[in-house]
């Protein structure tokens, strides 16, 4: 099965897509207006000055040599054009005007042999012409100004402005699309954090008005449905725990000739219930972030150590030292204390590690164990409330199946990060990954 390919950014991607778009239509454009436009304008405005400087020269021809210097005057005044007599060879042109292959073309149409525009050796700014007319080769020119025009500075420029107006144009309407997008993803993050964010303001855009106010009327009811829940939860936990205290009172007052075992039987009952209200409160009611502090992180884990050990686990802990992370201590706590004994309830009596080193700009904690393991198709499911994987876990010795889910929602709420990882030969490690304070990310 192939693997998803890396999702794109919506933002670059209309930006891509909606430049290419344009800069496709304005190539068309230009090179339409180009091939209908300035290509048949640019060979008629050539054959017309191949038509002036042919009837030119064939004119000073036929003209009394008497005359001819103020037909010359007259030319050069009017057209701007000098015209003598000469055989002198001229050098080729190298100066890229696609005019001056038109002006060719016309002139050599008109004469019916080849003739060229060239340049004198040292001057550039004059094109001249050798054209036969009355059994003489007659050299007439015209100044470079006399085109006015330079079309492959302007095909650039207006290249130049065609990409940089698309990619403009582009950001904005990109950016027109995705800012509201990302606002509403924003909002939905806080949702999914437990959190509840302020009403989406109304947009002069109709879809995503709409958009905002069935959104707005959905975090209403997010809202309203957590405040139900807190009434709800209280009041289980009133009618539930009331009874509870009595059916404890009553065993404790049962005679003392009673059935030990079935008096014992009925205190861990009671106790397992009690027990299962108070997870079930915990992952249920709305949580609320604490007050960030600074934690050390050997200190806290060193101490967790301990505690297990005292209690006969067998744990052992390799800290980085110097480690601090800015979380709420309450919080942390009971993530790690669940992965523990989560580890320690399935590792079948063998040793549990706990490793914290520190990962880029990040901590890293892993609990490891030599338990029977979790299946991959498993590792997401264990994360849902009440789950429990019966062939590799103990039901008499597994705990209420929401241990890992309030891990995880602790950790979505904090912004923290938890996975669960198969360990070769056998086990499970379970990451977890928590920024580290602002001044650990500053050192090297």
């Amino acid at each position: 099965m192939p693997s998803p390919s890396k999702p794109h950014s919506l933002f670059f991607g209309t930006v891509r897509t909606v430049a290419a778009a344009l800069l496709v239509f304005q190539i068309i454009l230009i090179t339409a207006t180009v091939h209908y436009v300035m290509l048949p304008m640019a060979k008629r405005s050539a054959d017309d000055l191949a038509s002036l400087l042919i009837l030119s020269a064939k004119t000073w021809v036929e003209l009394p040599p008497d005359t001819r210097k103020d037909f010359e005057l007259e030319l050069i005044r009017e057209h701007q054009f000098m015209l003598f007599e000469d055989i002198a060879p001229l050098a080729e042109r190298n100066i890229p005007l696609p005019y001056l292959t038109l002006l060719d073309d016309a002139l050599s149409a008109r004469l019916g042999e080849p003739v060229s525009i060239k340049v004198t050796d040292l001057d550039t700014t004059w094109f001249w012409a050798d054209i036969p007319a009355g059994g003489k080769l007659i050299r007439i020119g015209f100044p470079r100004s006399r085109l006015l025009t330079d079309p492959t500075t302007m095909l650039l420029l207006a290249l130049f402005a065609t990409v940089l107006l698309s990619l403009f144009t582009a950001y904005i309407l990109a950016r027109r699309i995705t800012r509201p997008l990302a606002q509403f993803s924003q909002a939905a993050k806080r949702i999914g954090t437990g959190s509840l964010p302020a009403d989406m303001p109304p947009s002069p855009v109709q879809e995503f008005s709409e958009l905002a106010a069935t959104f707005n009327q959905m975090a209403l009811q997010v809202r309203e449905l957590l405040a139900n829940r807190t009434t709800l939860l209280a009041g289980i936990s009133h009618d539930l725990r009331t009874p509870l205290s009595r059916m404890r009172l009553a065993v404790e007052m049962l005679p003392e000739n009673s059935d030990q075992k079935t008096v014992e039987r009925l205190r861990r009952d009671i106790e397992d219930m009690n027990m299962l209200i108070g997870e079930f409160l915990t992952l249920s009611r709305d949580l609320q972030q604490e007050s960030a502090e600074q934690i050390d992180l050997a200190a806290m884990l060193r101490e967790m150590t301990e505690e297990k050990n005292a209690q006969g686990a067998q744990v052992a802990c390799h800290v980085q030292p110097g480690m601090t992370v800015r979380a709420g201590p309450l919080a942390l706590h009971r993530v790690v204390q669940n992965l523990l004994g989560n580890a320690l309830r399935y590792s079948d009596g063998k040793p549990v590690q706990i490793e914290a080193v520190r990962n880029d700009d990040a901590a890293l904690i892993e609990i490891l164990d030599r338990g029977p393991g979790i299946p991959k198709h498993e590792m997401e499911k264990v994360f849902r409330p009440f789950y429990r994987i019966e062939s590799s876990r103990n039901t008499d010795t597994g705990g209420s199946g929401l241990g890992l889910a309030i891990v995880q929602q602790l950790c979505t709420a904090n912004g923290w990060h938890v996975e669960l990882l198969p360990r070769e030969d056998g086990g499970t490690k379970a990451t977890l990954r928590l920024p580290l304070s602002e001044s650990q990310q500053e050192q090297p």
